[in-house]
């Protein structure tokens, strides 16, 4: 099934027309530089005017031909303006108008086929150059070959859209973004203003703005004609209000409050920029995944397990809180540590327990040895009763923790950057399990000392970071806590997000 579904390539046609004529008017490919009979383009002046490698490569494994005449030119600029789909703009890629003259023309066209193919076979931005740690393989894919191949079968439509991630979300929030698009174009919202927080059948100035964007926002429908607004915080509005709320992983109690309005206020056009960086990240992994793996989503906070191709687990895991970031990497899981001691890293120490009484170090396990703090193996430790050991630079690893209560929070943005798994025993004994090493495990466990365990078979461990992601029913949202959204929408040519509210560290947990 094609990205561009009947529905969307109606709407992209309705919302962007475009531009399919030659500068002097007429169509292309009838009378145009490229139609045919039309001026040449030498060798010598396209070796002059096209500097890209990948462009170099495309025109050397032609001989240094042109290779759009009006037919394909036209097709290209058609499947460019459907760009949107993938939450691209066209500009990115063509400049309206195109050059007069058929060299440069010829340049151009080149130019913005190969920039798009690459931005929907891996993605338009570098991850890597956006100053945070990415280290998660990206696809690779000769786009100069495969466009050369395209034009010669004659098939650049089928070519493009085979180019993108062939999943089930990747489609359904292609088609998400396109809807919010044309809502965006329809919005006439304004934005909710603060306020008390607003509860079920109570009375509020706001109702009618908060209706209004409920509409907007795709979670009420159109108003019957000279319908009064609402004077009651109605069950209807309830309804539209707990949906919302459990589309962005809130609690679902229909309270209007802060987060809700936040949400509310986003808009459409809020949501289609949210999807459209979504839709990137998933352009950056590679399209054949590691059939076992395990995937964290670390917006989302929380984990899934996939073994030979099916998901088989999903848990909620605790995350880095902003300034504690967990890192966008790929890296195996080796082993587990049952009983695991903690070795205090420098940081947290400085940062948490610089202070700390020796009677708290006491009561809570914690020595010292050979100058570094250690917390002994036992219900109190941080780690909890078993670690799920990653080889990764960023000292990054998966593991228990006695704090459980955390898991129940819908923010579980609270650690130091390593990841707390809800379940942890039970998930470590599937594993092990899977492996052929459960009872080595559980004998490690009943020794209440700290024993490593090596896993037969590695397993690749994703820690991704998606605000807007599909749960296999609906496209759902959440916050941006680390505020690494702007810098991809920016790439993209989106405007600014929101002002994030500065976060306040609050001191006491001292896990990683």
């Amino acid at each position: 099934m094609s990205v561009r579904t009947r529905t969307g390539k109606a709407i992209i046609l309705a919302l962007f027309p475009l531009f399919i004529a030659s500068c002097d008017g007429s169509p292309l490919g009838e009378g145009s530089p490229f139609g045919g009979g039309g001026r040449e383009v030498s060798a010598s002046a396209l070796q002059s005017a096209v500097a890209e490698p990948a462009a170099r490569a495309f025109y050397q494994a032609r001989q240094w031909q042109a290779a759009w005449d009006g037919k394909n030119e036209k097709q290209l600029v058609e499947i460019i303006g459907g760009a949107m789909a993938h939450g691209l703009k066209p500009s990115l890629f063509l400049k309206e108008p195109l050059p007069d003259e058929p060299t440069d023309r010829e340049a151009a066209l080149t130019k913005g086929a190969l920039a798009y193919a690459s931005a929907l076979a891996r993605g338009h931005i570098d991850p890597t150059k956006l100053g945070v740690v990415y280290t998660i393989p990206r696809p690779k894919a000769d786009v100069a070959a495969g466009l050369a191949e395209a034009l010669e079968q004659g098939n650049l439509q089928d070519w493009f859209e085979s180019l993108v991630p062939q999943t089930d979300e990747y489609r359904a929030l292609s088609e998400a973004h396109l809807a919010h698009v044309q809502r965006t174009a329809q919005a006439r919202a304004a934005p909710v203003p603060e306020g008390k927080a607003l509860k079920p059948g109570q009375r509020d100035p706001r109702l009618a703005v908060i209706a209004a964007a409920l509409r907007a926002n795709g979670y009420l429908p159109p108003p019957a004609q000279n319908a009064p607004p609402p004077q009651r915080y109605t069950p209807e509005m309830v309804a539209a209000v707990r949906r919302l709320q459990a589309d962005y992983g809130m609690k679902p109690d229909a309270v209007v409050g802060p987060a809700t309005l936040g949400a509310l206020n986003s808009g459409p056009a809020g949501r289609a920029r949210q999807i459209a960086v979504a839709l990137e990240r998933l352009r950056w992994l590679d399209r054949s995944p590691p059939a076992t793996r395990i995937d964290v989503n670390t917006a989302a906070t929380f984990l899934e397990y996939w073994r030979d191709g099916r998901r088989v687990d999903q848990r909620r895991v605790v995350v880095g809180e902003p300034g504690w970031e967990t890192p966008q990497l790929q890296s195996p899981m080796f082993q587990l540590v049952a009983n695991p001691m903690w070795r205090v890293p420098d940081s947290i120490l400085e940062d948490e327990l610089a202070g700390a009484s020796a009677r708290y170090l006491a009561r809570n396990g914690f020595e010292w040895r050979n100058g570094r703090l250690v917390q002994r193996s036992g219900p109190k430790n941080s780690l909890g009763l078993v670690k799920f050991d990653m080889r990764n630079g960023e000292h990054i690893y998966l593991h228990d923790t006695p704090a459980k209560a955390l898991f129940a929070q819908p923010d579980r943005h609270k650690s130091h950057g390593c990841v707390r798994v809800e379940g942890a025993l039970d998930f470590a004994a599937v594993l092990a399990g899977q492996d052929g090493i459960l009872d080595d495990f559980m004998e490690d466990l009943r020794s209440g000392d700290e024993k490593y365990l090596k896993l037969k078979t590695e397993i690749p461990v994703r820690l991704l970071y998606h605000t807007a992601f599909w749960d296999g029913a609906r496209v759902q949202f959440r916050a941006d806590p680390y505020g690494w959204d702007d810098n991809v929408a920016r790439a993209l040519g989106f405007e600014r997000g929101p002002d994030r509210k500065p976060y306040l560290h609050k001191k006491g947990d001292v896990a990683p």
